[in-house]
């Protein structure tokens, strides 16, 4: 068994695109090989910033033989008195084997000929040497070039390769490089390396690597790196503040990881600790280091007690070159956080209240005004909240009060410079000013969540602004006549509506949005008369956008497909599933746990039994009490009774508004599941389609006020067996 090994040299890879060119070449490889029938091993896709690597061990020497068995003439055409026909040698000739070869077989049409052909194997070094061009050039990311005057796109240049089967090398071109690039046995090391790397074996690569300074494993440079890392924090008493994208990130930056500690001169401590966190980590790649006592306050004005005077960065370089590579970041540091420093100089200088008249100035989106329309857009929304919510007196002030001034810091020279900190600089900025704590935390906290995982608004008045702000852009852009269309959401719509929807979650706040678009699209109508703006259309239009939004987001928390449709899918009336959002959040959660205990099947097929028969009847839905519809008098059996008195017990859980209703009712159901079950099966059982119309209309009446009250947990017609 062999061992191959490709190497793909480059210049400088972007760290996104190291770490998806991976994915991208083993899924292609474990493709390919199973196509070519080749077997493999282990299959080892590694990379550094210059170079993709890719291992196949326990190679076999050639592929598999493939057997075909090609179907031919019938037998009486291909045989006359035992000898072969023309039609059977020309038959015979096509698949490559003799007359005498073929077999005769009895199928449903008749007796006809077969052949087997056996196409050989051919060498896997033969076959390897075909399918390395496909797989380096079908590799996908951004920003692609072409350099020279070669036609081929990657996404840096491609200097060297390396192809081995075990020692030998497999001649591999690629024309379209310029210059030509031809396989060959040697590799490169670090820069600060000038010598090739010559490769003698497969299997002696990331050794032969190691010597010249290259950590070509991966995973190993991960674990280093991380290892280092914490051990230096712990050495300081700190927190690394290392999140997943900037640990991912650093791993396919370097090639030979040198962990360098810097130092961050003590005045900067005076500048907030998210300026300083967001200049090192997001602009730089270090990693701060946290004060493990640090108070959690996203209203700190100064980072000197949460942040330490270091930084900790991954080197790139031998460690000669430490000292100079520390000494080169502290001076970018420094010039970055002095910029800082200016900044926000600046926009002290400038009170918040003048800086949200700037906001005239700025273009919103055409046809929509500028930033100050829209905040005074967002006013009224949170005015409209605040009428069907639940809020204190002093905390609707509050979150009005962070209304008028939310977006004041977009035009401000921090979040011109650093646009990841809009609406924390806000708050810190009006909190300096004297506004009340929670009014700068709710301008802080009105653009969370600002993605999938985030955290939610903490305080009531900033998750009121954070649903006027997510209600003011659906309104804003929907109106406008812009749409999220497949991948393509500029306004971040989707992102919009599921903020809102999980904020409304979270509070545990009810919140009827179907009247609430119809009140606010009514508003729009009159605002932007040259949208001639269609106000019911358009409340329907965003009432089925935050539907589907609901449905993505209980699929994307783990809900079975079939439970989330039965609560919230397409067909239901919006009134139901919008008039509270968390409502079948809870519905769901509950057959969820229903279906887990097995309670959920016997009341499914009963439930279901009876709103197949129920709609032959004509009981509307809705109608959850058999009072006027069911009639005793035309009972002919005992089950009937049963069957009413259960509908009976059910009726005041289905009508109620109790919070525990929906549990209440399925315990109902699955209590009286034997009592429905009899009524259509066994010794006391009816014939619902009996012919007296009568008693027909009597028992589809009960069946129907069965479904209707079932239907207040869900349409259970949707749930798969």
């Amino acid at each position: 068994m062999a061992t191959f090994l490709l190497e793909i040299g480059t210049e400088e890879l972007p760290a996104d695109f190291a770490g998806s060119a991976l994915q991208q070449l083993e899924q292609r490889v474990r493709r390919d090989l199973a196509e070519a029938r080749i077997s493999s091993g282990a299959i080892r896709v590694d990379g550094t910033p210059r170079r993709i690597a890719l291992r196949l061990e326990d190679l076999p020497d050639r592929q598999e033989d493939r057997s075909e068995e090609r179907k031919g003439p019938p037998a009486q055409q291909a045989f006359r008195d035992g000898l072969p026909t023309p039609a059977a040698v020309g038959f015979a000739r096509r698949c490559g084997v003799d007359p005498e070869a073929l077999e005769v077989r009895d199928t449903e049409k008749g007796a006809f000929v077969f052949a087997r052909t056996i196409e050989p194997g051919r060498d896997t070094a033969e076959v390897l040497a075909e399918l390395v061009p496909d797989w380096i050039w079908s590799l996908q990311g951004r920003r692609f070039m072409r350099w020279g005057n070669g036609d081929s796109r990657f996404s840096r240049p491609l200097r060297w390769l390396v192809a081995l089967l075990d020692g030998a090398v497999v001649p591999i071109t690629l024309a379209d490089c310029d210059p030509p690039l031809h396989s060959d046995r040697l590799s490169r090391g670090h820069r600060l390396h000038a010598d090739p790397v010559v490769i003698e074996t497969a299997t002696a690569y990331v050794g032969a690597l190691a010597a010249a300074d290259v950590q070509v494993d991966r995973q190993a440079r991960a674990t280093a790196i991380r290892q280092a890392i914490t051990a230096a924090a712990e050495a300081s008493t700190a927190r690394p503040d290392l999140p997943d994208a900037l640990f991912e990130e650093l791993v396919d930056l370097v090639e030979s990881p040198r962990l360098i500690e810097g130092a961050i001169e003590e005045r900067f401590l005076a500048l907030p600790p998210e300026v300083l966190s967001t200049v090192m980590r997001a602009h730089q790649r270090y990693v701060p280091l946290q004060r493990q006592d640090a108070p959690a306050d996203p209203l700190a004005l100064e980072a000197g007690s949460q942040l330490l005077p270091r930084f900790l960065c991954i080197g790139n370089g031998l460690d000669a070159a430490a000292a100079t590579i520390r000494r080169g970041n502290e001076r970018v540091l420094r010039a970055r956080l002095a910029d800082a420093e200016f900044f926000l100089a600046a926009d002290r200088s400038t009170a918040s209240i003048d800086r949200r008249e700037q906001l005239a100035r700025v273009t919103f989106a055409e046809g929509l005004g500028s930033l100050r329309d829209r905040v005074e857009r967002l006013e009224w929304c949170t005015d409209v909240l605040l009428e069907r919510l639940p809020i204190e007196p002093p905390t609707a002030d509050h979150a009005r009060r962070a209304a008028h001034l939310c977006k004041h810091d977009l035009v401000s020279q921090m979040v011109g410079e650093f646009p990841e900190l809009q609406g924390v600089m806000g708050g810190k900025y009006l909190l300096a000013e004297g506004e009340p704590r929670a009014v700068a935390l709710a301008v802080l906290e009105h653009y969370l969540p600002r993605g999938a995982g985030d955290a939610l608004p903490g305080s009531d008045a900033g998750a009121v602004v954070a649903l006027a702000e997510r209600l003011e852009l659906l309104l804003s852009i929907y109106a406008k006549g812009e749409r999220p269309t497949g991948s393509s959401d500029p306004y971040a719509l989707r992102r919009a509506g599921n903020g809102l929807l999980q904020i409304l979650w979270e509070r545990g706040w009810r919140l009827d949005l179907l009247a609430l678009l119809q009140r606010c699209t009514s508003q729009w109508a009159a605002l932007f008369p040259a949208f001639q703006v269609d106000s019911g259309a358009l409340a329907a239009e965003l009432a089925e956008f935050l539907r589907q939004r609901l449905v993505s987001l209980l699929e994307e928390e783990g809900f079975a497909v079939d439970v989330v449709q039965a609560v919230a899918g397409e067909g239901l009336a919006l009134e139901r599933v919008l008039a509270d959002p968390a409502d079948a959040r809870r519905r769901a959660e509950l057959l969820q746990s229903l279906r887990r205990s097995g309670e959920l099947s016997a009341v499914q097929a009963v439930v279901q039994r009876a709103s197949r028969l129920a709609e032959k009847g004509t009981l509307a839905g809705g109608v959850c009490s058999p009072s006027g519809v069911v009639e005793a008098v035309l009972f002919e059996k005992g089950s009937e009774a049963a069957m009413l008195e259960v509908l009976m017990k059910l009726e005041p859980v289905a009508t109620g508004n109790d919070p525990n209703r929906y549990r209440e009712l399925a315990r109902g159901l699955a209590e009286s599941a034997v009592t429905l079950a009899a009524f259509f099966d066994g010794a006391d059982s009816v014939l619902v389609m009996a012919e007296d119309p009568a008693v027909r209309s009597n028992r589809l009446n009960l069946l129907g006020v069965l479904r209707n009250q079932a239907a207040v947990l869900a349409d259970f017609n949707r749930l798969a067996g």
